[in-house]
């Protein structure tokens, strides 16, 4: 197992919106690909958003319902952009203490 301080930040929450840690040192093990998986999957629909995101923003037409619709969905991405970054850079820092 990793030390405390070598704990991989999950990209989903526990309850109450908790973050979730694995510790493990196969990094190639089930729940290691199964996170890098979601990430990927987040990743990809932040992707997707923005230009969804664009084309409302582009829109003359679109309401108050449409636009906070947008930004709740933006709101959620972020989230999980912000998680996944600040995991990647945790594993980045740790990878680079052991070179």
């Amino acid at each position: 197992m990793t030390p405390q301080n070598e704990l991989r930040l999950l990209p989903w929450s526990g309850p109450d919106g908790k973050p979730c840690y694995l510790s493990t040192d196969d990094n190639g093990g089930y729940m290691s690909r199964l996170a890098d998986n979601i990430e990927a999957v987040q990743l990809g629909m932040a992707t997707d958003l923005l230009e969804r995101a664009a084309g409302v923003l582009g829109d003359q037409d679109a309401g108050r319902d449409d636009l906070r619709l947008m930004l709740t969905e933006v709101n959620r991405a972020l989230r999980d952009v912000v998680r996944v970054a600040t995991s990647r850079g945790h594993l980045l820092a740790v990878s680079e203490l052991q070179s």
